[in-house]
This record gives C-alpha cells, sequence and structure tokens, in this order.
C-alpha cells in the first residue's frame, strides 16, 4: 500500500506543472516504484521477473484537447549510421495522430480568446488533410462547424476521417494545386463571414510551436548534445517555431530543412511574389512559385511559399536545405515501418531521409533529431501502400499450407 501511494503521487508531481528538470527525476522514481511493485506482484505468482509498467503520464483530462503535446523522442537503432545518435519526434502521438493537432488548438484558443470566433460559429481552412483532421477534431469538441476545403489529389481516407469527425469537405480541383484551395477556403469565409483559420499565415501557428514543442525538445535534451534539427515543412508552424526556440536556447544546434527535390521552393533562393491581381502586395500569393512542381510527399511544400516559412527564412533560421524525391521518402518510411517499428507517413519518411543524410556526413558522436509528423494510417490509397497487397503472397500461402487446418482455397 505504502509503494502504491508512493507512486500515485510520484506519478501526479511528474505530470504537473513542475519545471523539466524537476520533472524528469520523478518520472524515473516513478517508474522504478512501479518496477518494484510489479515485481512484487510477479513474486506473488512464482516468478522474479519485473513485468514492464507503462512510463507515468497524466491519466485523466477533462477533453480531449488536452491530449495534446508531450510527444515522445525515441532512438533510432537499426537505421542509423553507427558513429551518431539519430532521435525521432513522434507527433503521431497526439490524439487525432499529426503534429497539426498543435497547429489546430493554437488557432481555434487564439480566436476564442481575440472574440473572432464565437459560441457556434462556423471555422474554415484550405487544408492536405491533417490541419483539417485536427480542426474537425477541435471543432467537434467545442461545438463549432467545420469546413475544409481541398484539392482532389490527396488521400480519399482523410476526406472520410474528417467527415466521420463531422466535418463538411469541398474538394477542388487538383489543377489549381494548394493556391486554388486557398483561393476557394478565402471565398467561402468572406461570402458566408465563416472564420478562416488561415494556417499558413497565423502567428499563433509558430507562437504554439515556440510555446511547447520547442521547449519539450530542450528538456528532452536537457545534459545531452543536439547537435542537428531537421524538420520539412507545410505551413511553417514548427520549422519556425522550433527553429526560434533552438535558436535561443541551442544556438550550437544546426536546423536543417528538407525539401521535395522537385520542389526547391526555398532551396532556390527565389522569393514568393505575393502581387495580387491589382498589383497590391498580400501576406498570400495567388500564384505558384516558379521551382514548384508536383511531388508525392503531401503535407510538404504547398505550391507557394508560406508566409510563415518566408519570415523563418528571413530570421535566418535555416543553415542547411536537404532535397528528398518522393521514392526515396516512401522508401524510408517502409523501413521505419519494418526496421523501427514506426508506422509514419510519406512525409516522415521524407524528413527521416534527410536526417540520415545529415547523419552520414556528420561528425563521430553527433547527435539528431527529426520530426516525424504522421501516421502512415492517412496513405492507405497513395504510393506508400502501392506494393502492399491485401491477398495472400506465394510465400503466405506456403506457410499456411504447412499445417493441414484452415487452408482458404
Amino acid at each position: 500500500l505504502q509503494s502504491r501511494r508512493e507512486t500515485i503521487l510520484c506519478s501526479r508531481q511528474a505530470s504537473s506543472t513542475l519545471p523539466p528538470q524537476r520533472r524528469a527525476p520523478l518520472a524515473m522514481r516513478c517508474a522504478g516504484l512501479a518496477c518494484v511493485r510489479a515485481r512484487a506482484g510477479a513474486a506473488a505468482m512464482g516468478s522474479s521477473r519485473c513485468i514492464a509498467a507503462s512510463a507515468p503520464r497524466r491519466a485523466i483530462f477533462d477533453d480531449i484537447t488536452g491530449t495534446i503535446g508531450n510527444t515522445p523522442v525515441v532512438r533510432i537503432n537499426r537505421m542509423a549510421p553507427a558513429h551518431v545518435n539519430l532521435y525521432v519526434k513522434l507527433e503521431m502521438f497526439n490524439p487525432l495522430g499529426s503534429v497539426k493537432d498543435r497547429l489546430a488548438k493554437a488557432i481555434i484558443e487564439d480566436a476564442e480568446r481575440t472574440g473572432q470566433l464565437k459560441p457556434g460559429g462556423t471555422v474554415i481552412e484550405a487544408t492536405s488533410g491533417n490541419t483539417g483532421i485536427a480542426l474537425a477534431m477541435l471543432c467537434a469538441q467545442r461545438g463549432y462547424t467545420y469546413i475544409c476545403t481541398m484539392s482532389d489529389s490527396f488521400s480519399t481516407e482523410r476526406r472520410k476521417v474528417m467527415r466521420m469527425l463531422g466535418a463538411k469537405v469541398i474538394t477542388t480541383p487538383s489543377s489549381g494545386g494548394g493556391t486554388g484551395m486557398v483561393l476557394k477556403a478565402r471565398e467561402l469565409a468572406e461570402k458566408h463571414g465563416w472564420f478562416y483559420a488561415n494556417q499558413h499565415q497565423n502567428p499563433a501557428n509558430p507562437a504554439y510551436h515556440m510555446q511547447t514543442t520547442g521547449p519539450e525538445i530542450l528538456a528532452d535534451f536537457a545534459g545531452r548534445r543536439l547537435d542537428y534539427f531537421v524538420t520539412g515543412y507545410g505551413t511553417g508552424g514548427t520549422f519556425q517555431g522550433v527553429g526560434r526556440t533552438i535558436r535561443q536556447g541551442r544556438p550550437e544546434c544546426k536546423i536543417i530543412l528538407s525539401e521535395p527535390t522537385t520542389a526547391p521552393v526555398v532551396t532556390s533562393g527565389e522569393k514568393q511574389d505575393r502581387t495580387d491581381a491589382h498589383g497590391n502586395i498580400s501576406d498570400f500569393p495567388t500564384k505558384a512559385h516558379p521551382a514548384w512542381s508536383p511531388h508525392p510527399i503531401q503535407g510538404w511544400s504547398p505550391n507557394f511559399i508560406p508566409k510563415v516559412v518566408e519570415d523563418a527564412v528571413d530570421l535566418k533560421l535555416v543553415d542547411e536545405t536537404v532535397l528528398v524525391d518522393g521514392p526515396e521518402a516512401v522508401s524510408t518510411a517502409i523501413d521505419l515501418s519494418r526496421k523501427e517499428g514506426i508506422f509514419c507517413g510519406i512525409s516522415a519518411g521524407a524528413t527521416v531521409a534527410a536526417a540520415l543524410d545529415v547523419c552520414r556526413r556528420a561528425p563521430e558522436g553527433s547527435t539528431v533529431l527529426a520530426m516525424v509528423p504522421d501516421t502512415a494510417e492517412r496513405y492507405l490509397s497513395t504510393a506508400l501502400f502501392a506494393e502492399i497487397d491485401v491477398e495472400m503472397s506465394e510465400e503466405e500461402i506456403e506457410i499456411a499450407r504447412s499445417t493441414p487446418s484452415a487452408i482458404l482455397e
């Protein structure tokens, strides 16, 4: 009983508002107490093995949005070169499976605080899927209506997930790319008086990452080396927010930005044209960037440079850009599943492919951290699963026939 009371007390303290430097030792103590208790239970059953215990966490939340953030950092063991330490931050541990849960919470709560979003209001946003899913979750939980505009080139399962969450999905022609679906969202917002989330320009997006994702990384690597931080970008919120935090807290860490080989819009050095049809300068570009061409890395690099990304580049937050092609992104995501047990999407494969390139060139003993934005379940209808069959392979049939029962003919 005393051990149980100590474990509960330790868990509460470890998940409280204590500063990270005090939280980590408490968490370790709690895990140790849990192991002691598990060993005692095992001994009672005649075993001396310590039963694995879950890491301490807060167990009860007021609503689903309270579970956003504090995602784990995991070491890559089988894919990384032996002379470096490669870690990934797994954002699929957010409740709806992607880093965009953070963005959605940031934008909705900022709109509520500033009075832009009233009870029972309607939210609209253009998205490749993850932001839309996250906003659909937030709107469902808080009683708002959510409408998404989305190019018909993106995976169909994303539309289904959003509609499952109660959202309305307006598909736009793929020929218009990202600018087309954004233009549609802006038109609808203006016509109907809906709140436009404006993820590519909204300062609440990078601000939230600067307040949460960045400090989480600093806390996790306190007392450890952190030589390189590798990320891609969609809106640029993670890139700018975490980048600013790392520049302040770990200035020795190099920030690596990865882009598709066929869409090197930042790498090109060419500014985004933000002139509208009347010759006025706007935050939102009406034309595609000339260095962009289609690529299969959904969620990465729209056909324009988002204002959040442009501001981050102007802040000198990029030490190096690394280009990744589509097939390499897909193959790396598959390797992460099959060699590390990390079930992630194409954008994660692309980011880790860039990180592996950094690892191969990094000095011995370097530590590299890469972002893993989402889960592979968002990509069932894409190139990621193109070679994953539903029916049994010849090898599987042979295994099935190796014993006499339950053979499917």
